[in-house]
C-alpha cells in the first residue's frame, strides 16, 4: 500500500464533512463490506480520495451520482463491476462486490466465476449483456451496433447509458485503487 488511511481526528477540517459523508454512506448502503481500519480510517479508494481532495472529491461526486441516480437493476450493476474488478485485478473492488453481489442475489458461484474473470451460466438477458459490454469495454474495444441494439432492447437506452458510466466509474476506481498498491482488508 502507497498511502495510509487518515484517522478521523488526523483530517483538516475542510475534509471533514467529505469523510463524514463517505462514512454515512458506506456505514449505510455497503455495511456488509468493512470500510475502515481499527482506528476508524475509511479504506479502499477513500485514502486516495482524502490526500488528494482536488481529484478525489470530484471523483467521489461521479461515483456518488452513479448510485443517485442508478436506474440498472443491483444484480445488473454487480455483474458489471464484477467484470471490471477482474479484468483489471482490482483486489479491493474485488472483495467488495463480491459481499455486494451475493448480498444482492448473485449466487456464489456466479461472483466467484465473476470475479475469476469468467462467464457464469445462469445469467438473465440483462446480466448477461452487462457483463458482455462491460467485457469489451475493459478489452479496449468499441461496442458494436449490433451490441448495442440488443442492450437497448434488453436495458433501454438511458439505462445502457447509466452501464457505461457505472463501467468507466469502476474502471476509475480500480486504476486509483491499483496505482496506490490498495489492498483487501484481509490483506492489510
Amino acid at each position: 500500500m502507497r498511502i495510509n488511511p487518515i484517522r478521523p481526528d488526523g483530517l483538516a477540517e475542510e475534509l471533514r464533512p467529505v469523510h463524514d459523508g463517505i462514512a454515512a454512506l458506506v456505514g449505510g448502503s455497503q455495511r456488509q463490506v468493512t470500510m475502515t481500519d481499527q482506528d476508524g480510517a475509511l479504506i479502499g479508494p477513500f485514502p486516495p480520495m482524502l490526500h488528494y481532495p482536488q481529484f478525489g472529491v470530484p471523483a467521489l461526486t461521479f461515483i456518488r451520482s452513479l448510485d443517485n441516480n442508478a436506474k440498472l437493476d443491483k444484480r445488473v450493476r454487480e455483474v458489471a463491476i464484477l467484470t471490471v474488478g477482474a479484468a483489471l485485478g482490482s483486489r479491493f473492488v474485488l472483495y467488495a462486490h463480491e459481499i455486494m453481489g451475493t448480498a444482492f442475489g448473485l449466487s456464489q458461484s456466479c461472483v466467484a466465476t465473476l470475479a475469476g474473470g469468467g462467464r457464469p451460466e445462469g445469467l438473465n438477458d440483462q446480466e448477461d449483456i452487462a457483463h458482455r459490454i462491460a467485457r469489451t469495454l475493459v478489452s479496449g474495444h468499441i461496442v458494436s451496433g449490433a451490441t448495442y441494439n440488443y442492450a437497448v432492447d434488453v436495458l433501454g437506452k438511458d439505462e445502457v447509458a447509466e452501464l457505461y458510466f457505472l463501467i468507466g466509474g469502476y474502471c476509475l476506481l480500480a486504476m486509483i485503487l491499483n496505482g496506490f498498491d490498495v489492498p483487501a482488508p484481509q490483506n492489510i
